[in-house]
């Protein structure tokens, strides 16, 4: 009697592969970034141990606030300046803009007996140097950390700033003056390119001259100046008003070789902000971008000491510079959705970084929820 042969079924995978390949991508990318998870992890748990002892937290917050600050911010001054000279030595780039920070707040310093930020702690809400600490104010440094691993440019000055401001008016001041000048970045750069656009292709069309080099190096230094000059109020918060010679040292040098590992880096990760827009890596857009930069943050600068967002001038900024770009060129209903995808994108990065930042500063300072209750239950 013949044997029947059983036909063999195809092997079927089962459902939980898909399962393990999903998770895999998960532990790769946990992988990749497992040493940064650590440092956050450390750091959020040193927050906690030293907090109490304010003389250690303020140095503690600094070395934080320090780095990260000038991480996010890094794509709004010296982000162009990096992608566009790729073809440079890291240190040079170094040396130049650290001498420059180290020329600005030895200014600072050396004028406002002590002050390092231009006088930008002294309005009111800010002008009191922290004797205690609470965690939260710690950990915001090491959230805005995180943030700029995942490439969302948030403002440094709402996310620091406001968690030692004393009333919401303060808030209300740097939410102001910052939407003033998210709309006048925007207005003149729309402006700028749809008058000027094909006048500043053909500056960009062939090899830049070498003088284009020199005005980008001078121009990126002044805007990193100016920078400068509203923003380290982000970071000094942290400290005494006053500092003295050795905490004006410790205060310098610290940030001074934060920006050597930065320009070693070739900028955070967020640096892909920049990346993806229009024409920057060419010497010339990036030197255009920088100046019109410069000029508006400037103006700010002089109308009065309340700190603002330089996040939201700058992307303002980028914003008007797209859309110029694509209304002069008569680009397709596509490439338009494309740039309104940008500027979305980036308008909702900064609203995050002001929801997290408005959430931290009520949470920590009882002054500002007591205003909230009287506010909406009286």
């Amino acid at each position: 009697m013949a044997k029947i042969k059983k036909s063999k079924k195809p092997v079927v995978p089962v459902q939980p592969y898909k399962f393990r390949k999903r998770y895999s991508i998960i532990d790769i990318y946990i992988e990749k970034e497992k040493k940064f998870l650590y440092f956050i992890a450390f750091s959020l748990i040193l927050a906690g141990i030293v907090y109490p002892y304010a003389s250690i937290a303020m140095w503690v917050g600094f070395a934080f606030a320090g780095y990260s600050a000038i991480a996010n911010d890094s794509i709004q001054t010296i982000g162009t300046f990096i992608v566009s000279n790729e073809d440079k030595k890291w240190y040079w780039q170094w040396l130049f803009m650290g001498a420059i920070f180290l020329g600005t707040v030895f200014y600072s310093w050396y004028a406002f007996d002590g002050d390092v930020t231009y006088q930008r702690l002294s309005s009111k809400g800010f002008d009191q140097t922290p004797d205690s600490f609470v965690y939260l104010q710690l950990a915001a440094p090491i959230v805005l950390l995180l943030l700029t691993r995942f490439r969302i440019p948030v403002s440094t000055t709402f996310m620091l700033l406001s968690v030692f401001t004393v009333s919401s008016g303060a808030i209300i001041s740097m939410v102001s003056k910052s939407l003033m000048g998210y709309v006048a970045a925007f207005v003149s750069a729309f402006i700028i390119y749809v008058l000027l656009t094909k006048v500043i292709k053909k500056f960009v069309k062939g090899e830049a001259h070498a003088i284009w080099i020199w005005a980008q190096w001078l121009i990126s230094g002044f805007l990193w100046h100016t920078w400068l000059a509203q923003d380290l109020a982000n970071v000094a918060v942290y400290l005494p008003r006053q500092l003295d010679v050795w905490e004006f040292a410790a205060f310098a040098g610290f940030i001074f070789l934060g920006l050597g590992f930065m320009f070693f880096k070739r900028g955070e990760k967020i640096q892909h902000i920049i990346n993806e827009k229009s024409e920057v890596r060419d010497v010339r857009s990036a030197t255009i971008i920088d100046l019109v930069y410069a000029i508006i943050l400037y103006y700010f600068k002089e109308v009065n000491n309340i700190p603002m967002s330089t996040t939201w001038v700058f992307i303002g900024l980028l914003a008007g510079r797209e859309l110029g770009m694509r209304l002069r060129a008569h680009d397709s209903s596509v490439k338009f959705a494309k740039t309104f995808g940008l500027i979305g994108k980036d308008i909702l990065s900064v609203t995050i970084g002001l929801i997290i930042s408005v959430i931290l500063a009520v949470a920590i300072n009882p002054v500002i929820q007591e205003e909230l209750i009287n506010f909406f239950f009286k």
